[in-house]
């Protein structure tokens, strides 16, 4: 409920006057017989009705002058748009929402934001009266803020806010101040925003209404908009990464300010060494992607990062990546009966890599393949096997679609329905049996054409070698071989024959893959064992096969809650995470079939790379970096800000803007909080009435009554 308008009120008094007297005077007759008794019987009557509305004209004007003194000494205000208290107030309970995130380091003319949040939140303090209390809010609150009733321990609450990464938005964190307001017993109930409005972080999707009766202000700090390159994204482009060879890794960068920026430079290092470079045209507000290219010179987890130019917004010129590079892979082979593998057991063996590459191998016949568990390996390479029982094929198929490589080579004895089964268990086609004779010597089928755009093939080409400027693979003869018709799901064909069968068939299911072989690796079906890419091949497909997702480390965004699975974690074990300070942090950890899934919230707040280990041993290493919605700087203006949050809220926001006037921000803070007061316009309102009483008794003087 607002006030009338005083003055307009006092206007409308003052026009009514002329009015009133015009009404005095209607009933004056125009031609009387002044000798007549009637006319002195009309003259009396008229006469007492003057006196009267005089009577109570004056009482009228005389009493509006007393209220409007009374109302003047009661010093009544105006809050708000609302009506104000009448002298004094009730005890209030403040809730200050400092936003701590990474753009509140930003600084203008008035020096850094989080400085002058903190300026406007210590004049609000001193706003305060005896009996008050004030929350201090801030995106560091776990699980909510203390009430502080004295000036000295609130001020050092502000003092202790840093700006971090991961802040909640600013819905989030207002939502967070009226639930704790909700607790309080005082009647006032008032919350402050006091943000730089940064648009991408103002708000999110979920909506949260602050409890009834509590009133929301968005103080809004900084007059700049600033431009920023940021580095928002690396990712590991290549499936297979090994010692030696060339892995792809690919940042995105975009530039948030309004100009174009050319010949931008952005470096990768691994280990602290800088191992690539690359430019770039970046275009605004359009995220551009380089592509670089590494050779890791060890095995293991190792830290990586994308650094670009220095700018004033440094916390996202660098993104964190790891890289994986196994210390070795643990192989099961599986020897169908009667399936020769010396070819496939001289190409894994230690003699013939010395040491480049590293399998453990396990060779099992195939009788033991149901008593084997599948899980400890990192492929599974199937020889030829007879036949393949349904709790095998069931096995098997559960390997691949949890993230392991299965790499089949065909057996002449096969049974044609157990093979069917295990292509349909992992969403593949069907066996179409076989073309040429075995151990003949005439070629039934060569390669025809080759998906050479596919990860296996990355970098396999060097040392074949390319044919007029084309790489090109070796063309093998093929005596025997299988017929396998491909299904219309995830699968695809990386080498087709000349007879139109694939000779190596990728069938994707769940989070592993399984490669289909058209030859066993013996010379009865074939002359590629003999052949140059027999072991390239080979090894491609192991390492595509071994790779599942783990080329590289798990990616957090700092201050959002994740969920990390680890396999073959002992139950008993505890898992820590240690950060780039050195500090160990341990989350709550839950056992699964098989592997164990820590739970993590919102602790880790330093971006960098995190190592899990149990122990002195060092599991994986997983990244923290920040949100990329926190690298666009662009603020919201402060009414649209406050009508969004407003929408997310549930109530309406009043802005109070002190921008470019900090100096003055108690006086402001004083007319917002205690109102325009109003005592001098209800002084003007009583004097204005007894001049009005007074112009109507020298105006009409008493009047005698005939007798």
């Amino acid at each position: 409920m607002t006030f009338l308008n005083p003055l307009a009120l006092f206007a409308l008094a003052a026009a009514a006057i002329p009015l009133i007297i015009h009404l005095f005077n209607f009933r004056r007759p125009k031609k009387v017989d002044f000798s007549s008794l009637e006319f002195l019987k009309e003259l009396q009557k008229s006469t007492m009705q003057r006196v009267r509305i005089k009577q109570w004209l004056l009482l009228v004007l005389r009493t509006l002058a007393i209220a409007c003194l009374v109302l003047a000494f009661a010093r009544p205000t105006l809050t708000g748009g609302l009506a104000g208290t009448l002298g004094g107030r009730a005890a209030t309970s403040v809730a200050l929402v400092l936003d701590n995130s990474l753009s509140m380091t930003l600084r203008d003319a008035q020096g850094a934001y989080l400085d002058q949040a903190r300026r406007i939140a210590a004049a609000i303090i001193d706003q305060l009266e005896p009996g008050d209390d004030v929350f201090i809010v801030s995106g560091a609150d776990e699980p909510g803020p203390a009430a502080f009733r004295n000036r000295a321990p609130a001020l050092d609450a502000l003092d202790g806010i840093t700006a971090q990464p991961g802040v909640p938005t600013a819905a989030r964190l207002m939502a967070r101040a009226g639930a704790r307001l909700a607790e309080a017993t005082h009647l006032n109930r008032e919350i402050y925003l006091i943000s730089d409005l940064q648009r991408t972080t103002l708000v999110d999707s979920v909506t949260t209404p602050l409890p009834p009766g509590v009133r929301a202000r968005l103080i809004p700090v900084g007059e700049r908009t600033h431009a920023n390159v940021a580095v928002t994204d690396v990712t590991v482009r290549s499936r297979i990464v090994e010692v030696g060879q060339p892995v792809r890794i690919e940042a995105t960068l975009v530039n948030y300010g309004p100009a174009p920026v050319e010949g931008y430079v952005a470096s990768l290092y691994l280990e602290d060494e800088r191992v690539a470079q690359a430019t770039a045209d970046l275009a605004p507000n359009q995220p551009t992607t380089v592509l670089f290219t590494a050779t890791p010179q060890r095995r293991g987890w190792l830290a990586g990062a994308v650094e670009i130019e220095d700018d004033g917004f440094a916390y996202d010129n660098l993104r964190y990546v790891t890289l994986h590079v196994p210390e070795q892979r643990r192989l099961l082979v599986v020897q169908g009966e009667d399936e020769p593998i010396e070819y496939l057991r001289l190409a894994l063996s230690a003699r013939l890599t010395r040491g480049r590459v590293a399998f453990d191998v396990e060779t099992i016949p195939e009788s033991r393949l149901a008593a084997t568990a599948l899980g400890g390996y990192d492929a599974v390479v199937l020889v030829g096997p007879r036949d393949l029982s349904s709790g095998e094929t069931a096995a098997l198929a559960r390997y691949v679609e949890g993230g392991g490589g299965l790499l089949l080579f065909p057996g002449a004895a096969a049974r044609p329905a157990d093979y069917d089964a295990l292509f349909r268990a992992l969403g593949g086609g069907r066996f179409g049996g076989f073309s040429g004779e075995l151990g003949a010597d005439r070629t039934v089928a060569t390669f025809d054409r080759t998906d050479l755009e596919h990860p296996l093939f990355e970098g396999l080409f060097e040392p074949i070698g390319t044919i007029d400027g084309e790489a090109r693979l070796e063309r093998p003869d093929l005596f025997f071989a299988l017929n396998y018709r491909p299904s219309a799901g995830t699968e695809q064909t990386l080498i087709r024959l000349s007879n139109g069968f694939p000779f190596l068939q990728e069938i994707r299911h769940g989070r592993g893959a399984a490669l289909l072989m058209a030859v066993a690796p013996n010379l009865r079906w074939s002359d590629l064992p003999v052949r140059g890419l027999f072991i390239p091949l080979l090894y491609r497909s192991i390492y595509y096969l071994s790779a599942g997702e783990a080329v590289q480390g798990d990616r957090f965004i700092t201050g959002a809650p994740a969920e990390l699975r680890l396999s073959g974690v002992p139950e008993t074990a505890t898992v820590e995470l240690v950060g780039p300070d050195g500090e160990p942090f341990i989350p709550e950890q839950r056992p699964l079939f098989g592997a164990a899934l820590l739970t993590l919230d919102a602790t880790p707040r330093r971006p960098g790379v995190y190592d899990v280990r149990t122990g002195d041993r060092l599991i994986r290493r997983v990244v923290y970096n920040l949100d990329p919605r926190e690298s666009d700087l662009r603020p919201e203006a402060p009414p649209e800000a406050a009508a969004r949050l407003g929408q997310a809220l549930g109530t309406e926001v009043q802005v109070l803007d002190v921008r470019g006037r900090l100096d003055h921000v108690a006086a402001a803070l004083e007319a917002e909080r205690t109102g325009v007061e109003l005592w001098n316009v209800f002084l003007m309102l009583a004097l204005g009435f007894l001049v009005a009483e007074m112009i109507v008794a020298m105006q009409w003087r008493p009047e005698a009554v005939p007798a």
